[in-house]
């Protein structure tokens, strides 16, 4: 009879990090796990993202080096009492002071459920998708390359394929099947056609404008597009309800109540300004916020 073999050794576990383990000594001065983290804490996402990265963090850290070096120095040769640079701290003291109050106004400013209803109202749309098939029937000048072996069609040779290809599926015949002979869309006929789920703006505005206009298992006339011309046909048809986007239109809004607040602040403070020196009063801008569910163009 065999040896029994060894049971495996089992994994070997990380070590919980110290938050009192000291990382970084300059000088007489040193920063532990926890006092990294505070700091880092303290800095916008952007950085943060790169002070904590795994790639990025040792380039952070010598930066920080570099920082407090010439700080100190700066501060043994009484740099600080220089009046240009008494202003420049007092100026950045001001902005960061300034950013946390906006911020903190962002956070507790009260989006009225009438506002959040009129932004919905106004872009439904945007929250709309469709699950869709589709047959191309490419032309000749086509954006995208000709399937190998297939004749280049002209405009008018193109548009009667696309009529036939419709009339067989009304006929009864099956989408998916047909599309995987007939569409020069390569990406998507080995999967009958299918595009999957999309939003506004995915598609180039003509097939978009059509999809979104036909009813559930309907089957459209030929679509034009640079790329040819697209019979298509929605599978499914779904809008968000307002309870399901509300977080997101509330946190889009809330940077507008947010500057509304302010504006009424400029208004009550007695706040006078030269014209003549500054020159006349920008136009407001747009208080209109960018759809957080709009894709990008």
């Amino acid at each position: 009879m065999g040896a029994v073999p060894a049971p495996p050794a089992a994994p070997a576990v990380a070590a919980p990090a110290d938050p009192n383990k000291v990382i970084l000594t300059i000088g007489g001065t040193r920063m532990t796990e926890a006092d990294y983290d505070k700091m880092v804490d303290a800095l916008p996402a952007q950085y943060q993202t790169y002070a904590r990265g795994a790639a990025t963090k040792r380039q952070f850290v010598e930066t920080v080096v570099q920082m407090k070096l010439l700080s100190e120095q700066a501060q043994k040769l009484n740099l600080e009492k220089d009046p240009k640079l008494e202003e420049q701290i007092a100026f950045q003291r001001q902005s960061l002071l300034a950013q946390a109050m906006f911020e903190h106004m962002q956070q507790e400013v009260k989006v009225d459920d009438s506002l959040i209803q009129l932004y919905y109202d106004a872009h439904k749309n945007e929250y709309e998708s469709l699950r869709a098939k589709h047959i191309l029937i490419r032309v000749k000048g086509a954006p995208m390359p000709a399937a190998e072996g297939k004749p280049e069609l002209t405009d008018e040779q193109a548009l009667a394929k696309a009529q036939d290809v419709r009339k067989r599926l009304v006929a009864g015949e099956d989408f998916a099947a047909v599309a995987k002979t007939e569409s020069d869309d390569t990406g998507s006929a080995q999967k009958g056609g299918d595009l999957g789920e999309f939003h506004r703006g995915m598609m180039v505005p003509p097939f978009e404008q059509a999809a979104f206009a036909l009813k559930v298992g309907e089957i459209s006339e030929p679509v034009k597009t640079p790329f040819g011309y697209h019979i298509i046909v929605v599978e499914e048809h779904k809008s968000k309800a307002l309870a399901d986007v509300k977080p997101d239109i509330e946190k889009a809004l809330r940077p507008q109540e947010a500057r509304k607040q302010v504006e009424a602040m400029r208004n009550q403070a007695s706040v006078q300004i030269d014209d003549s020196f500054f020159g006349p009063p920008a136009p407001p801008p747009s208080a209109v916020p960018v759809n957080p569910h709009q894709p990008a163009r």
